[in-house]
């Protein structure tokens, strides 16, 4: 599923498009537009407009525009299983929990250039969404920039479960349930655990490990490779110690952790 470092890789393909005159926008399905524009509206806007800047807040890749679009911003998100290309060329090549086919048909929306090349999301399940100026107010710092009293504010004075504080986007844009469990795992504290209840010393390792494990995941080429992956299964063992993982629900997401190193 794209989490933060998927997302970053969709970034990082999409500076290709940058600078490219749009020739035309196209929607597979009227349904992947989000927001409050209209596909009549969004295809407008990108006629004959450009990228100007590929830039990334948590889980959104924004494309800002200029030419016919100057001052507009266009907004991508991937759900579970969304998936970018740029002149055929995928950002990520695989994505768990998604189909292993690749197929044109689940092309939702693209734009085509003038020099021939394209821009396309491609998502099987239609949970992701392109949308028009998206609102970034909504989201909350994100979380491979996010600093130590930022991160602090998002999670004191709170009974929710320290695991689920993480995972919402209006207080840390970019943490999924991957990347929740291993840096949880790392930092040794319970997902189940109070946000509100830890120590100033667990903040500061949450912080350092929050970042040290985005840019690793970044490096490696995904969440899914984080060194708690292979054992989110019934009978798997915490990679440090041996002890067998506790499989529980989260915030309503599964969560695997262990219960000897974690509190």
């Amino acid at each position: 599923m794209p989490e933060l470092p998927e997302v970053e890789a969709y970034r990082r393909l999409a500076e290709g498009a940058v600078g490219r005159t749009i020739e035309r926008a196209v929607l597979g399905d009227r349904r992947f537009v989000r927001g409050r524009s209209s596909p009549r509206h969004l295809l407008a806007a990108l006629a004959r407009s450009s990228f100007t800047r590929a830039r990334r807040h948590g889980k959104l890749l924004v494309l800002d525009m200029g030419g016919s679009g100057e001052g507009r911003r266009l907004g991508l998100r991937f759900g579970m299983t969304g998936r970018l290309l740029v002149d055929g060329r995928a950002g990520v090549e695989r994505l768990i929990y998604s189909s292993e086919r690749d197929e044109t048909a689940w092309d939702r929306f693209g734009v085509r250039f003038a020099d021939g090349g394209s821009l396309v999301v491609r998502d099987p399940r239609l949970l992701g969404g392109v949308e028009l100026d998206p609102d970034e107010s909504l989201l909350g710092p994100d979380a491979l920039g996010i600093s130590a009293p930022e991160l602090r504010r998002a999670l004191d004075h709170s009974v929710v479960a320290l695991k689920a504080r993480l995972m919402d986007q209006h207080r840390v844009a970019g943490v999924g349930n991957l990347i929740a469990d291993e840096v949880l795992w790392r930092a040794s504290l319970a997902p189940h655990r109070r946000s509100g209840s830890l120590t100033p010393a667990e903040h500061r390792r949450l912080h350092r490990h929050l970042r040290g494990t985005l840019e690793e995941l970044i490096a490696r080429g995904g969440s899914h490779l984080g060194d708690l992956m292979p054992e989110r299964v019934t009978g798997g063992r915490c990679p440090r110690d041996g002890t067998e993982l506790v499989r529980s629900t989260v915030g309503g997401r599964t969560s695997w952790w262990c219960p000897r190193h974690q509190h």
